[in-house]
């Protein structure tokens, strides 16, 4: 089990590892990385950008973490299930796993709606989501 734990965090974190990009700033206008400023003195960061930050890094975790990770989980529940072949242990463990990987679906993508709420009872005005 140690193995297979090593071998998925592996492949989940090459990419991040083997594409630095992903983590350093651009140029400002029309910024592409996590951090939308401060790449040079022509472009400060403001507090409006540590806003933009935060919705790149949900969105970043949503679409390249929480999906692949969800999908992954929700395919070892299922063939967990189906080798079970009558051992109630592996039915139970597949059962269970794919129940956790529902529940930890819909909170991730329910972050979005009480995200929403919250900015919408503080008084924002607008689609906080497209900041950028």
């Amino acid at each position: 089990m140690k193995k297979i734990f090593w071998v998925f965090f592996t492949v989940l974190l090459l990419p991040l590892i083997l594409m630095p990009g992903l983590a350093q700033a651009s140029q400002c206008a029309g910024a592409t990385g996590l951090v939308p400023c401060g790449l040079n003195a022509t472009c400060p960061c403001e507090i409006q950008d540590f806003f933009v930050m935060l919705v790149r890094i949900f969105d970043f975790a949503i679409k390249f973490i929480v999906t692949p990770l969800a999908v992954l989980m929700l395919t070892i529940g299922g063939v967990l299930i189906l080798i079970s072949a009558g051992n109630q242990g592996l039915f139970t463990l597949g059962k269970n796993t794919l129940w956790t990987a529902i529940i930890g679906i819909a909170l991730a993508f329910g972050a979005w709606v009480i995200i929403n709420f919250i900015l919408g009872a503080l008084g924002y005005v607008g689609n906080w989501s497209t900041l950028y």
